[in-house]
């Protein structure tokens, strides 16, 4: 648990904010070991379709979903798919903290066609590094995060976002099966834990207006 209450930021002043706090970190780091390691390593979380990866995008290039580390549907039922006891959270953790020692790592690769873990792929190190997605702020990660991100946004501008995404063709859920999902296990599984991952932030950044996923 913080000390203090977590700083409230809108989302069009959240990457400059994030930014700063990150140049302090980092400065911190470089003074404490001469120089050798100060790269940060951000925690983003919030509901589905928040703004979580876009938030990310605009923090680095070196950004790690934990959709990576979900399991594979076929051999999981619906009910359980984003419970954080069927994603591989050890791993993302072990990873994490390699990046953040300056290493490079393999993740898993995972296929919102498929819906399975199709392969891996090489991750370089980044003087920033960001881990986003429903449970990046869950306790086996978060022991390596310099800095936790929860994003905010209604329900509802939250679900015409995935629903632009189902008829993009991106993820080929389809529209009728995501909303279901959506309302039926999304939004009460993530809201089990969305009081303790918010309690966790830094930063609560308000996302009501027009940002994408």
């Amino acid at each position: 648990m913080p000390i203090h209450k977590p700083e409230i930021v809108q989302w069009i002043n959240a990457r400059q904010s994030i930014l700063d706090a990150v140049a302090v970190i980092a400065a911190a780091k470089r003074g404490a070991s001469g120089g050798a390691n100060a790269r940060v390593v951000i925690g983003i979380t919030g509901p589905v379709g928040a703004g979580k990866s876009t938030l990310a995008a605009q923090l680095s290039q070196c950004v790690i979903a934990t959709d990576h580390y979900f399991p594979n549907y076929d051999v999981t039922p619906e009910h359980l798919r984003d419970v954080p006891e069927q994603s591989d959270l050890p791993r993302l953790a072990s990873d994490l903290a390699a990046l953040r020692r300056g290493e490079d790592v393999t993740i898993p690769v995972w296929s919102f066609v498929s819906h399975s873990r199709e392969g891996y792929q090489r991750v370089q190190g980044a003087p920033i590094v960001v881990c986003e997605g429903i449970h990046a702020l869950h306790e086996i990660p978060r022991a390596h995060l310099d800095i936790s991100i929860y994003v905010d946004a209604p329900s509802t501008v939250r679900w015409s976002r995935w629903e632009a995404l189902e008829l993009s063709g991106v993820r080929q859920l389809g529209v009728e099966q995501a909303r279901a999902f959506f309302h039926e296990f999304a939004e009460p599984i993530f809201g089990r834990f969305a009081g303790s991952y918010k309690s966790a932030a830094r930063f609560v950044v308000v996302n009501d207006g027009g940002a994408g996923l």
